[in-house]
């Protein structure tokens, strides 16, 4: 015990040194004494409040120290300490308040302290009335002596209805978990994108194995051949399994788990054309059940069925590690709970998780419930719908998984995100039913990064971002649309000055006359690059600020910034003139590049993004005037004739049913200004131009290292066969 100077004196405590020797030691704790004399002893409701503080504390020795000697003899130190704690930690008590209420002398030396107590626990604010004796004891030093005054102090009659009046001494305190239901995911149309799914099973039934005999305690003997097998189909050790099947809860007839597996679909094993990976999980499951002593089962799991298609938008789940529950302290993870890794799994883990309920009881020594002390009720986590199309969804999936790449799709006019694709991309489901290190080691591995999410990263533009500099400059003034910008220029290649040295703007085709419409149809570099020159450092920057760059971008998932120079502004005419045609340092992330398009169908505003579902979609202008409507339509003509005219870039994509606009991009990833053996990133950017009442989709898509492979080509043709199952051709 600490010492405690009093107005008189000081108050001398001892401290039990252990479980034998306490009860001596703690029978000298509390009283006062000075100079032979007896000090006036501390009340039973100053002695309660101290109790109190110690049950904050933790300190359990002390408690004990300020029992009388008949509670003490009723309950060792150890049984009382193991007692409170199991009770008082095991239901989270904190913020522990004690309120005196009366306290009545009932005879000579035994007075009874009435009192309220109110705490809070794991289940929510626990209060009750309750009463305490309190008996004046003599200290043993002092017993048969001849003095005027014996010395001794008030101690606690204690029995467990000190912790809670209804606890009987065989009574327990049990604490219960109502564990809630993560919320699901879902698409546009109700369809899941993270929820309830089924899983196969595997497991091994002892008494049907061969050779199998059980111990007493729990030791197995399996059939080796048997075990090898099933080990090598699993891909799971022999030491593993046979650990398993050890376990002291292990019967003959017990089910005894080895490993998830997908669950086998059997509506697309009869289709015209099964998907391999399904196929090859039936032949599995089929070679497995040819062992004896093997079952295979349906059993719950989290299922993500879009799978690869949409693994990096959705995200997985795993279970919780000690850093987890030591980060998010109070709010409600249990040691096997699981939580959001990625994607929406872990933006919306708050909303998707819910709330456990829980209930604080007495029971009897038979489990009969007496008491419910506190409780809370369950609630289960919430539905996330989100703006996908499923279907588009896997589409844009299937065209692109061959290639690395990023496609992002959106309503134009309302902002509604239709579909977020990474390829490569992995098996978010592999999270849950339990990934070999294999597996991980191969999908790390990988030079195609198929854990790497593209589609929140910035990547050079290259022309793609033309009609943003086009923007800029007939904002300023300082381009005309009829202005001609080929006066000065020979051939395929151009440079201001002898200043620039060596270094030229490469263009791919000679056109006349050389006008801005012009200039988008045949992707002409050099038009803008001196266009950039024209607006200047200052206006072009301000003009990119304008148009959210260096800003974060208003949408629910959190993406890179769009950047124009590495530094805080473009440095020379160089990288200003590279900039004018989306190269320099100039750095875009697809959701925002797909954003400021939205500005040509919507007459200069442009539409904020957004991918949570709205029964009533409504358009919210992320900014408002970005350019006039004259300018936008002025692009806008001029996109749909990239499409339209033969000469245009993204002529392969035309269709005669519907109207589109776009725009092609080739930026290519250079060491240096000199280095010729850097790749390229193909670009497109298309959207439907017929207004909002026609399936309107905008579309850009980025594809890695096009270079020999067909450039922007390349990924105009994937889009367009995108485009041609989205809005399925009319026949003329």
């Amino acid at each position: 015990m600490r010492r405690r100077k009093s107005k008189r004196g000081l108050m001398i405590g001892g401290i039990a040194a252990g479980i034998l020797i306490a009860a001596v030691i703690v029978t000298g704790i509390f009283w006062f004494r000075r100079g032979g004399e007896a000090e006036k002893e501390r009340t039973p409701e100053e002695l309660l409040m101290e109790y109190t503080d110690y049950i904050r504390t933790g300190n359990y020795e002390a408690m004990y120290g300020m029992l009388n000697e008949q509670s003490r003899k009723n309950i060792g130190l150890e049984d009382f300490t193991a007692r409170n704690k199991n009770i008082y930690e095991g239901i989270g008590a904190v913020d522990i308040r004690v309120e005196i209420q009366s306290v009545e002398e009932r005879t000579e030396g035994l007075k009874t302290v009435s009192y309220q107590t109110s705490l809070n626990s794991s289940a929510g604010e626990i209060n009750f009335l309750n009463q305490v004796d309190f008996i004046w004891e003599q200290a043993a030093e002092n017993q048969g002596a001849k003095k005027k005054k014996a010395v001794g102090d008030y101690r606690m009659i204690w029995n467990d209805q000190v912790i809670f009046p209804n606890l009987g001494r065989t009574d327990k305190v049990r604490v219960s978990t109502d564990r809630s239901v993560r919320g699901e995911v879902l698409d546009r149309d109700g369809g899941l994108l993270a929820g309830k799914g089924n899983a196969s099973l595997v497991g091994l039934v002892p008494g049907k194995m061969a050779g199998y005999t059980a111990g007493t305690e729990g030791e197995t003997s399996g059939t080796s051949p048997d075990l090898e097998r099933l080990s090598e189909l699993l891909g799971v050790s022999v030491e593993s399994i046979e650990k398993k099947l050890a376990a002291k809860w292990v019967k003959e007839d017990s089910l005894v788990p080895v490993k998830t597996l997908k669950k086998v679909d059997e509506f697309d094993l009869q289709s015209a054309s099964p998907r391999e990976d399904n196929v090859e999980n039936k032949a599995l499951q089929d070679a497995l059940l040819a062992i004896p002593g093997v079952m295979i089962t349906d059993t719950p799991v989290r299922s993500y069925p879009l799978g690869e298609a949409a693994a990096h938008l959705v995200g997985y789940v795993q279970n919780v590690t000690a850093e987890d529950l030591e980060k998010h302290p109070g709010e409600g993870y249990l040691s096997d709970s699981v939580i959001g890794r990625s994607g929406i799994e872990t933006l919306y883990e708050k909303e998707l998780k819910g709330q456990n309920g829980e209930k604080i009881s007495i029971v009897t020594s038979e489990g009969t419930e007496k008491l419910v002390l506190a409780a809370i009720p369950r609630v289960d986590g919430s539905n996330i719908t989100l703006t996908i199309d499923s279907s588009l969804q896997r589409t844009i999936y299937e065209r692109f998984k061959d290639v690395k790449s990023c496609t992002v799709a959106m309503n134009p006019y309302t902002g509604e995100v239709l579909a977020l694709v990474n390829t490569p991309s992995y098996d978010d489901n592999d999270f849950i039913l339990g990934m070999s290190e294999e597996k991980w080691a191969s999908l790390n591995e990988d030079e195609r990064k198929p854990m790497f999410n593209r589609f929140r990263q910035r990547f050079a533009p290259g022309s793609s971002f033309k009609p943003i500099t086009g923007v800029i400059g007939l904002s300023t003034g300082a381009l005309t649309p009829g202005e001609s910008f080929g006066t000065d220029r020979a051939g395929l290649s151009w440079q201001k000055d002898a200043s620039w040295g060596k270094y030229q703007v490469t263009t791919l085709h000679d056109y006349s006359p050389v006008n801005l419409e012009n200039a988008y149809i045949y992707s002409d570099n050099i038009y803008f690059a001196k266009a950039a020159l024209k607006i200047g450092y200052d206006d072009f920057m301000a003009g990119l600020d304008r148009l959210g760059f260096n800003q974060d971008l208003p949408f629910e998932i959190s993406v890179s910034q769009s950047q124009y120079s590495n530094t805080e502004r473009i440095e020379t005419e160089i990288q200003l003139a590279d900039s004018g045609y989306g190269q320099g340092q100039v750095l875009m992330n697809p959701i925002h590049l797909a954003a400021l398009y939205t500005m040509f169908p919507n007459r200069g505003d442009v539409i904020k993004p957004y991918i949570t579902y709205r029964k009533e979609p409504a358009s919210e202008v992320w900014l408002k005037g970005a350019c006039t409507p004259e300018i936008a339509e002025t692009i806008d003509t001029a996109l749909k004739k990239v499409i339209s005219s033969e000469h245009g870039t993204g002529h392969a994509a035309m269709r005669g049913d519907i109207t589109l606009a776009g725009k092609t991009g080739t930026a290519e990833i250079k060491a240096s200004k000199g280095d010729t053996s850097g790749t390229e990133l193909g670009w497109f950017a298309v959207y439907t131009a017929d207004g909002p009442d026609r399936t309107p989709i905008l579309m850009v898509s980025m594809v890695e290292d096009v270079k020999n492979a067909g450039g922007s080509g390349l990924v105009v043709r994937k889009a367009k066969a995108v485009l041609d199952s989205y809005i399925p051709p009319v026949q003329q």
